[in-house]
């Protein structure tokens, strides 16, 4: 089976090709220049180089989020425009799974890995995922024990510590950049690129009948969008001058 993976949730996109359980090929974008103006420029120049043609892919794969909001909108509408054009399914796939699946064997069978994403204003996307005796990449590999969330990074570690203890291993760009709030002695890894490991959970979804039309295909946000949360207020500001207004003597 033949997966093209994007992830968009950092500025610094990366797509890969995968094939069966093997990463063919997998690039870094550059920081420069939008998502929008490097693709899907990006993803044909990586299946030229692979020598592979757009027709011969059989699943497209997408991080689905969090992270960037437009980057994940640009991400996905991408995919889903070349899955539609090419009549394919697609796998969705979360980052923060991504990175749990990427510690590979770094921690043993039962230990907890966690992962902090940044999501900028001090506060980090997180969740927190036990390690079972399953495939590599598998979706039974992850024991979820704490979903997606949002929240500072030492108020989530002490949540984490006082329900099940301090993770073996820490993973993700927020946790270098709040090692402070990292208990000993967890280890802490940098991310690496996300798109082979998209790709390669894409791939064993995709065998289990796990892919879905493109169409299905939604952004995982977890903190709603600037824009929504502008929007609200601006509805809700006449009703709070007018109660206000009522309040005065």
């Amino acid at each position: 089976m033949r997966v093209l993976a994007l992830d968009t949730t950092t500025s610094t996109a990366s797509a890969a090709l995968v094939e069966d359980d093997r990463v063919v090929i997998e690039r870094v974008g550059g920081a420069s220049g939008s998502h929008a103006a490097r693709l899907p420029g990006d993803l044909l120049a990586l299946l030229r180089d692979a020598g592979v043609e757009l027709p011969s892919v059989d699943v497209f794969a997408v991080a689905s989020g969090p992270g960037s909001f437009t980057g994940l909108r640009i991400g996905i509408a991408t995919m889903q425009g070349l899955a539609f054009v090419r009549g394919r399914s697609m796998v969705a796939a979360s980052a923060l799974e991504a990175l749990a699946h990427s510690s590979g064997d770094a921690v043993p069978i039962g230990a907890v890995v966690g992962v902090w994403i940044d999501a900028h204003r001090g506060d980090v996307f997180s969740a927190a995922y036990r390690i079972a005796d399953a495939p590599a990449f598998a979706s039974e590999r992850l024991i979820e024990i704490e979903g997606p969330a949002v929240g500072a990074p030492g108020a989530t570690m002490s949540q984490w510590e006082r329900r099940w203890g301090a993770p073996a291993l820490l993973i993700g760009d927020g946790a270098l950049l709040y090692r402070a709030a990292a208990p000993e002695p967890t280890r802490l890894v940098a991310p690496p690129p996300l798109a082979g490991a998209i790709g390669r959970m894409a791939s064993v979804r995709a065998r289990a009948g796990g892919a879905i039309n493109p169409a299905a295909v939604q952004p995982l946000y977890v903190r709603r969008p600037d824009a929504v949360l502008a929007r609200e207020r601006s509805a809700l500001a006449p009703t709070l001058l007018a109660e206000n207004g009522k309040h005065r003597p």
